[in-house]
């Protein structure tokens, strides 16, 4: 063997440098993360493995024609991988508490002003104003969205901000809690809200997402492509005559879209691109996010629960992010710590729901605004 061949043979080792070093222990931090804390394994499993698959040296695989390549162009280039994501989302989903209480619609929509605020505080350290929205939108709490937005608005920030979404969402349980803690008094911990079921009616459960999808593409064109995938997945579920497609787009279509989705998503943090600045203050601004709309729906709960005369215990503002169901059960945790017979999850849900909702509208509005 000459020295040519051998040279290829070892042009891994050759070409390795120390920020590839780096990013492979990135991702054998999100793999030990998914394995042993169960931080969203669905996600961070496969983008922990696609990041150091991403930075071994000369494997073409990022290449033209490469399936790192291949796979960016064929779901995240044109948006394919979160919208099919979005119909399995819908499958999964009951808008029953939503429906049930309405009011909670409100809770939903003020838990996306850390999007507005983080967009304006991103601006101000210099991002431009597409950038800017890209990063707010972590603060939706809604990976796919994140994903949906950025790679329209911001392809070059695509790594770092669906790693940071993704890693926030799994870290809600610890993100939120003291922030509830500090906006919320112990006396309106305690406030009990009975939940008296309200049964809603099948043709309600069926027009509920034909309408909506109606509504909220009239008002914002630009969200009909996310909010009609949801809706879809949610009509199927709800029609009660096509099980077999509903439960094979909330199992086998999520599942196969998810592993594309993460391993492509892990493909894209290649040192090159990943190791700036610029990625720690994304970072620490995707965190800001999170925590302007934990408050923004703190303070809104709070007023409600003053307007409603006590009735309404301003946790389940909390729960007006898109981190479905995660959210709604942090807001049980916290509550039953004050007193563990406060049941608030089903409340809490319907706020939670509305989240959903309220996020991919903001993603919309943000690409209506800004012409993405």
């Amino acid at each position: 063997m000459d020295w040519t061949g051998l040279s290829r043979l070892l042009s891994g080792f050759l070409n390795l440098t120390l920020g590839n070093v780096v990013m492979m222990i990135v991702g054998g931090i999100l793999i030990y993360l998914a394995i042993a804390k169960k931080y969203e394994p669905t996600l961070l499993l496969p983008i922990g493995l696609g990041a150091i698959m991403a930075n071994i040296p000369a494997t073409g695989m990022s290449e033209e024609g490469g399936i790192f390549a291949v796979l960016y162009e064929m779901g995240i280039a044109n948006e394919l991988f979160p919208l099919l994501i979005f119909i399995g989302i819908g499958a999964m989903t009951d808008f029953g508490p939503l429906l049930e209480n309405p009011i909670t619609i409100l809770l939903g929509a003020a838990a996306q002003f850390g999007i507005f605020g983080t967009l304006l505080a991103a601006t101000l350290m210099g991002f431009d104003i597409k950038e800017a929205a890209s990063i707010g939108i972590i603060g939706s709490a809604d990976g796919p969205t994140s994903i949906y937005v950025s790679a329209r608005l911001a392809p070059q920030l695509l790594g770092p901000i669906a790693v940071a979404a993704y890693s926030y969402m799994s870290l809600v349980p610890i993100i939120q809690p003291p922030i509830m803690k500090l906006l919320t008094t112990r006396e309106e911990r305690l406030i009990r809200m009975p939940y008296t079921s309200r049964p809603v009616s099948r043709i309600t459960r069926v027009l509920f997402p034909i309408v909506t999808t109606l509504i909220c593409g009239l008002i914002v064109p630009m969200a009909t492509p996310l909010i009609g995938m949801l809706m879809f997945g949610n009509l199927m579920r709800e029609s009660g005559v096509v099980d077999r497609l509903s439960k094979g787009a909330e199992n086998e279509l999520v599942n196969i879209v998810t592993i594309l989705l993460g391993i492509t998503i892990g493909s894209t943090m290649a040192a090159e691109s990943f190791l700036n600045v610029r990625t720690i203050m994304i970072v620490i601004m995707g965190l800001l996010a999170f925590s302007l709309d934990t408050a923004a729906g703190l303070v809104l709960g709070k007023i409600m629960c003053v307007l409603s005369g006590r009735k309404i215990n301003p946790l389940i503002g909390a729960s007006g992010i898109s981190a479905f169901p995660m959210s709604a059960r942090v807001v049980q945790k916290v509550g039953n710590e004050e007193d563990f017979t406060n049941f608030l999850l089903m409340h809490a849900m319907g706020s939670n729901t509305a989240g959903q909702i309220a996020s991919v509208m903001a993603g919309g509005l943000v690409l209506a605004l800004l012409g993405g």
